[in-house]
């Protein structure tokens, strides 16, 4: 198993006491503001197939609008991308080689988000404010998007990620899901749900991202060489705020997708409806409701994932996945057993249930219905990526969070890029040579070296460029045309 994964988030923006408001002039002022060290430079599409489907159609030169492929893009020290999509700021995490390391670049995210915020706030007028919040749903019927990426064989048959990874979806999202108040996109009304994004999942497999979202994405676009990999694009997940929980939520799917690509999954526990079982698992806090198989079994989501966790751990002793591995299967199986117990038990833990749990407290104490302004809007609160503003952080404060990394470990990874991904070199190249870079994109880099042409760099592999392999080469060249040099020689 060589797993490369990592993720994208959209993060949901507002300004108040701002009557003409607009979110993607507002998202740019954003990314411009952000002090650290980046290299403000051009997106280069060329490799970019966004079109492209899995299942051997669509469009595969269709390039997005301009809106969406970054007017404003920022690669950053630590190998991420920092940019404008669909009208949000949005990080996307440096390729990771393991999914702690992939948690820990998904939270350093939110402190480069929240430094951008202070120092965008320093540049508005004093009654006006700004927002960002983590989260997928504006309560006003729109939803963004979190995704997760990972590689995967090319030679694994697409048909069997959709025939053996849904069901895996659709269920875990007990211990995915970041909770929200309500429902939406004309789902059946419930005081309070499991996760923001279940209420808008229309199909079981497709194409798009923003319009009938289907929970297997097609899109066939592995950024990294196409005869060899599949980038498996996961849309169907909450953004997550909890260190434990997106350690939890990367893990246990990459151990999954390993087995899958094993051929150890020895029974697709394929839904009879999967689209309607998605928003019916999330409208259970209490997790009893029972799903209906095709082949007439039923099950509940919390059933459903015991079985995954029984395979998975086969697969981990027999040596299926690295040693740290390990860890994931001992809290997948820890969350479970709390879940089964009592699913607040997990308050320190989920999200989902950290949010319900705070919600209770406010009703209990004001006597407030489920409906109420006031929940709504904690709701929200709670996923604000201002340390002073936000509930989540006033829980990690209090010692009712549970934590994975140090706030030292998640400033380096605000700064230095992961050391087991081609993330390392992008890193280290723009930290160095961020004035020669002209573009960029997750499988190249093109420098202006002084020469008539420019030099395009390709980085197809996604675990070369390691600090292994040319930490000593980019330490030996002061400047970009020694590099390339260097890679030419």
């Amino acid at each position: 198993m060589s797993i490369v994964l990592g993720t994208e988030t959209e993060y949901g923006i507002a300004v108040r006491n701002q009557p003409d408001f607009n979110p993607i002039v507002a998202s740019s002022n954003v990314i411009n503001s952000y002090a650290g060290k980046r290299a403000r430079i051009q997106w280069s599409l060329d490799e970019e197939s966004p079109g492209r489907d899995a299942r051997g159609f669509g469009f595969a030169d269709t390039v997005p609008a301009d809106v969406e492929t970054g007017l404003v893009n920022v690669v950053l020290t630590n190998g991420a991308r920092f940019y404008v999509d669909h009208a949000h700021p949005e990080y996307s995490s440096p390729e990771c080689s393991d999914p702690l390391s992939a948690a820990l670049y998904d939270k350093a995210g939110e402190v480069i988000m929240a430094r951008a915020v202070a120092s965008s706030r320093a540049l508005m007028p004093q009654e006006q404010r700004l927002f960002i919040h983590k989260n997928n749903s504006d309560g006003k019927g729109n939803s963004y998007g979190t995704h997760e990426n990972f590689l995967i064989a090319r030679e694994v048959p697409f048909g069997d990620i959709v025939s053996f990874f849904t069901t895996y979806l659709v269920t875990r999202q007990i211990y995915t899901g970041s909770g929200k108040v309500g429902s939406e996109n004309g789902r059946p009304e419930v005081p309070f749900q499991i996760t923001q994004r279940a209420d808008f999942f229309e199909e079981e497999v497709g194409l798009e991202t923003t319009l009938k979202r289907p929970i297997i994405n097609t899109r066939d676009e592995p950024h990294a060489d196409s005869r060899k990999y599949r980038r498996l694009h996961v849309i169907i997940g909450d953004a997550t705020i909890s260190e434990v929980q997106t350690y939890l939520k990367l893990g246990a799917a990459s151990v999954v997708l390993a087995a899958l690509e094993a051929g150890s999954l020895p029974d697709d526990l394929r839904l009879a409806d999967p689209v309607g079982s998605t928003w019916r698992v999330s409208h259970d806090p209490d997790l009893e409701t029972m799903l209906e198989l095709a082949d007439g079994r039923s099950m509940t989501a919390l059933e459903a994932q015991w079985q995954y966790l029984e395979w998975a751990s086969k697969f981990v002793q027999e040596g299926g996945v690295p040693d740290e591995f390990s860890g994931v299967i001992e809290l997948w199986e820890e969350i479970l057993r709390d879940l089964e117990r009592d699913p607040l038990s997990t308050a320190d833990r989920l999200d989902w249930t950290a949010k319900l749990r705070l919600l209770q407290g406010f009703r209990d104490r004001d006597g407030l219905a489920w409906n109420d302004a006031k929940l709504r809007l904690a709701d929200l609160q709670y996923h604000d990526v201002d340390p002073e503003r936000g509930l989540y952080h006033r829980l990690v404060a209090s010692g009712r969070m549970q934590r994975l990394f140090t706030d030292e470990e998640v400033a380096r990874a605000v700064t230095e890029p992961p050391e087991g991904t081609r993330a390392y070199f992008r890193g280290r190249c723009v930290a160095k040579f961020g004035d020669a870079l002209v573009a960029a994109n997750w499988d190249s880099l093109v420098f202006d070296v002084g020469e008539e042409a420019l030099k395009r760099v390709p980085m197809m592999e996604p675990r070369r460029g390691t600090a292994e392999r040319v930490a000593g080469l980019l330490d030996r060249c002061d400047t970009a045309a020694e590099l390339v040099r260097e890679l030419e020689g």
